[in-house]
């Protein structure tokens, strides 16, 4: 199911620089989360497996199936939100995975996924958005006026676009020494800013719903596009400091203004 992927010089040099006994394979199906039998089959290829766990106390009573099983002691690799390449360090070396779905995909944009997973590695930042809430998810899921789902689009967005406030500045250093993986970040940006521009319109013309338009927004801070209301608040030094706790005030003002 997994084979080993071979890398260019440019992301081979960025996996040194930020998580050099990083792993990397391909997957031979789609997913967003692994069955447990084939989670364990990764086992073949590293040293151990370690299961994250998270107590069951931080998790409302209603929460997506999928967030219940990965804060327990299933192993379970990728979740929904993690895009065309996933990364853990429930192994021991930690692996990237690369879905399929890249197949058709530019090789710049797919060398800038790479290299991104490798930073994110690097800034060793938690695997999933529970890991940053805490126990604060509670508090999350209080101030996010939406179905579970929807709160869990909103609180991954948010995780999100804390990392990419972190990681935007690692990728704008790149136009030294790896021009190409910056060109494909910069390109990326480019893709969404039109979209971005008009995001507090779409959502109050009810063309874009409210998850949506933040995980588009919180998507866009990693490229250091400016963000209009209410997301331009999450492009902040303050949020990168204050992390949970920021994003839940902000989520409180939000629905607040919201349902005025």
């Amino acid at each position: 199911m997994f084979e080993a992927r071979a890398l260019s010089d440019r992301v081979a040099a960025v996996r040194e620089a930020h998580a050099p006994a990083a792993r990397v394979v391909d997957c031979d199906r789609d997913f967003e989360t692994l069955p447990p039998a084939q989670a364990e089959d990764l086992g073949l290829l590293v040293d151990a497996l370690e299961p994250t766990t998270y107590p069951a106390a931080w998790l409302p009573d209603d929460v997506p199936t999928l967030l219940a099983r990965y804060a327990g002691s299933d192993l379970t690799i990728g979740m929904p939100g993690d895009g065309s390449i996933a990364w853990t360090r429930q192994t021991d070396p930690p692996v990237v995975i690369v879905k399929p779905r890249v197949e058709g995909s530019p090789e710049p944009f797919v060398d800038f996924l790479l290299a991104e997973a490798f930073v994110q590695l690097g800034l060793d930042v938690p695997e999933h958005f529970i890991g940053f809430f805490g126990e604060t998810y509670r508090d999350l899921d209080r101030a996010v006026s939406l179905d579970p789902n929807g709160t869990y689009q909103v609180a991954a967005a948010l995780y999100d676009g804390w990392v990419g406030l972190q990681t935007r500045e690692v990728f704008a250093d790149w136009r030294g020494d790896h021009p190409e993986l910056a060109d494909a970040w910069q390109d990326a940006g480019s893709r969404l800013e039109d979209r971005v521009t008009d995001l507090s319109r779409a959502v109050a013309r009810g063309d874009t719903d409210f998850a949506d338009a933040t995980e588009l927004a919180c998507a866009a801070i990693k490229h250091a596009i400016e963000l209009p209301a209410p997301f331009a608040a999450l492009d902040t030094d303050a949020y990168l400091d204050h992390g949970p706790e920021y994003a839940i005030r902000w989520a409180e003002k939000t629905f607040d203004s919201l349902e005025e």
